[in-house]
């Protein structure tokens, strides 16, 4: 896929040099190679360097990729009737988000919530990002300030948490594994050092990486054709892990764009999914300017559901976006507008459309619930 990329200006050239930097002495270190996840470790979450941790602006118009709730404030209305009803069933009204982006989603779940009477105690957020967590705090500051003082950050996860969990687009973002079928053996595909700097490289499968290939082989009948290119994400169970010791009473909302696992690695899909993001352009080269753009995989839904309920998890649901959109109030939302100016309606229905047509976010992104009730 051959796509054209802005040029880059010398401050991005040279905060780019100093993370390839960090790569080839990891590399070097490793003996020479060093598995895509390490690879994606070092690229996205090395601290004042990698993607997610370094200043550059990330999200919006003026970054790499838009969210959901950053374009359509319709998705975060819908999403907090879910939280009241949770919150409500659960006698817990506490909520924590993980990778809250610039804060619009918190901005507008608060701002629905409080018009719905239905504020939660605290509104915790998660965010390894110095710089996101700045322009979160500017973000409720100017659109919520009556509600600040129910906002709160956390570096790590709570001791204790009762409420709603809310991780949107967070999944695709836990480095993950990339493998290749070579003459019927499983291959892992990292990240070397050649004449010209970083690049591709492969090394023999460790064995959990092999036994996870084998487990999805065996589960869609067939072997994988060789030269098949894909990714799996063997942190999953270890983060889900860590959010089911932490909580004691409530439901995590996972949403990501994704499908279960026989659909994700049909035959059809021999090149994976993973992509990359500049500047609202997508392609496929990890090794373009490391640090300065971020890389993602589609979710393997089952292998979430799997690793949920290995953790202590209830499955409470599944679905797509559009589904649930349209199950928490979309439609009784547009009536509302129906007698307003007509600036507002025409943009709550581009919004709809945006969020919930197949062709767009409507069937790509999924909805997978996890809870735990004491």
């Amino acid at each position: 896929m051959r796509v054209s990329l802005p040029e880059p200006d010398t401050d991005t050239l040279s905060h780019s040099a100093a993370v390839a930097g960090r790569v080839l002495r990891e590399i070097e270190a490793a003996g020479g190679f060093i598995p895509f996840s390490r690879y994606l470790d070092i690229v996205l979450y090395a601290p004042g360097l990698g993607y997610y941790s370094a200043g550059a602006r990330k999200l919006g118009p003026g970054g790499d990729f838009t969210t959901a709730p950053e374009a359509a404030p319709l998705f975060s209305r819908c999403l907090a009737v879910q939280c009241a009803d949770i919150m409500q069933e659960l006698g817990a009204s506490e909520i924590l988000e993980f990778g809250a982006g610039t804060g619009a989603m918190a901005a507008d779940l608060l701002d629905e919530l409080a018009r719905q009477d239905s504020l939660p105690s605290r509104y915790w957020i998660l965010d390894v990002s110095a710089d996101l967590r700045e322009r979160q705090r500017r973000m409720l500051e100017a659109r919520v300030p009556a509600l600040m003082d129910r906002v709160r950050w956390l570096d790590q996860m709570p001791e204790n948490f009762s409420g709603v969990m809310l991780a949107n687009e967070v999944l695709d973002a836990i480095p993950f594994e990339r493998f290749l079928i070579r003459d019927g053996t499983v291959r892992v595909l990292g990240v070397g050092a050649g004449e010209g700097g970083l690049e591709l490289a492969q090394a023999p499968a460790g064995e959990e990486l092999v036994a996870a290939v084998r487990r999805i082989e065996l589960e869609r009948g067939a072997a994988f054709a060789d030269g098949y290119v894909s990714e799996i994400c063997l942190r999953l169970g270890p983060w889900l892990g860590s959010l089911a010791a932490v909580l004691a009473r409530g439901v995590a909302l996972l949403i990501d764009y994704g499908l279960p696992r026989r659909e994700l690695y049909s035959a059809e899909r021999c090149r994976g999914t993973m992509l990359c993001h500049y500047r609202h352009r997508y392609h496929e080269d990890p090794l373009f300017l490391p640090g300065q753009q971020d890389i993602t995989a589609w979710v393997d839904f089952t292998a979430v559901a799997e690793a949920g309920e290995s953790a202590g998890f209830d499955l409470c649901g599944y679905t797509t976006q559009a589904h649930f959109l349209f199950a928490n109030g979309l439609t009784g939302f547009m009536e509302e507008a129906a007698t307003g100016d007509l600036a507002d309606r025409l943009s709550l229905a581009q919004q709809a459309r945006l969020l919930t047509l197949p062709g767009e976010m409507g069937e790509r992104f999924k909805v997978l619930a996890l809870g735990r009730r004491y």
